[in-house]
């Protein structure tokens, strides 16, 4: 049994590796034709609906964990951008990372990458909206937090190749702790036990997953081996993205880092609106 588990760990291993520097490298010569300052721009721009699509584009091509997102938003707010802007970027950037994405495309299929992704950028949106309607604003405490520099380089080839080796240092060892997880899973946890308690449609698991997800602290790159595993194992799609939304929304960490710079208002609405966000995806996946 130890057996399989080993070499379930290298298969996964082995194909997440090949994916992540392929795919790492690829994006890293990309950015090098992405237009930031345009994008600086369109997050200022009077047209809000257009600045919160930019804000997403800009989460997108930035790929932060949950906590690294903090120094950030803590600029973005220096330089008076919107906050419903501010809070589109808070919300989307710890979960969409295009290379995660391609990976979960891979592994999980592309409607399930594409879904995920519409369904977070949408959400992202309209969280970020609705707290600055509701005032929420009001609750942003004036600090000053050190930690990002604005980096304005050519695109070049070893650019590129930094850029991938500084993502291997930071993201590639929690892509393998989830491919140990998942092998540990597929090899030593029997299918029966989790097709039958997580694998049926009560609709109450998802939330459950929702909110088991906040203290978990595992980033999106941990959840996609270990969330595969569990899908092949049996367990239902919707109580898995809820889980994986939620991991990758918010953290434990990050609270404490917003507690520094929101008041409790806010951080407390900050995690309710991690939780709506992935219980009602997890409902979506659900459904369709």
């Amino acid at each position: 049994m130890w057996l399989e588990t080993l070499k379930s760990f290298l298969l996964i291993a082995l194909e997440l590796t090949a994916l992540f520097i392929a795919i790492s490298f690829l994006v890293s010569l990309l950015q090098g034709f992405i237009p930031y300052g345009k994008i600086e721009q369109k997050l200022t721009g009077k047209n809000h609906f257009l600045a919160s699509l930019a804000a997403v584009v800009f989460a997108f091509i930035t790929p932060f964990c949950s906590c690294s997102t903090i120094p950030i938003v803590v600029t973005m707010l220096k330089k008076k951008i919107p906050f419903s802007i501010v809070m589109v970027f808070l919300f989307s950037s710890p979960v969409l990372d295009p290379t995660i994405l391609t990976i979960m495309g891979v592994i999980m299929g592309w409607k399930v990458a594409l879904l995920y992704t519409f369904i977070t950028a949408f959400f992202s949106i309209l969280i970020g909206f609705s707290l600055d309607k509701l005032g929420f604003e009001r609750y942003v405490k004036n600090v000053i937090m050190t930690g990002y520099e604005e980096k304005s380089q050519r695109f070049n080839w070893s650019l590129a190749l930094k850029e991938t080796w500084s993502l291997i240092k930071s993201v590639y060892p929690y892509l393998m702790a989830g491919a140990a997880i998942g092998a540990v899973i597929n090899g030593l946890v029997p299918t029966r036990i989790i097709s039958e308690w997580f694998g049926h449609d009560s609709w109450w698991l998802i939330p459950v997953a929702a909110i088991v997800g906040i203290p978990l602290y595992i980033r999106l790159s941990s959840m996609i081996p270990i969330s595969q595993i569990l899908i092949v194992k049996g367990m239902a799609l919707g109580p898995v993205m809820a889980m994986m939304i939620s991991s990758a929304g918010a953290s434990l960490p990050e609270v404490v880092l917003l507690k520094s710079i929101f008041k409790t208002e806010l951080v407390i609405a900050f995690i309710g609106s991690v939780i709506v966000m992935s219980t009602i995806s997890g409902f979506i996946f659900y459904l369709i």
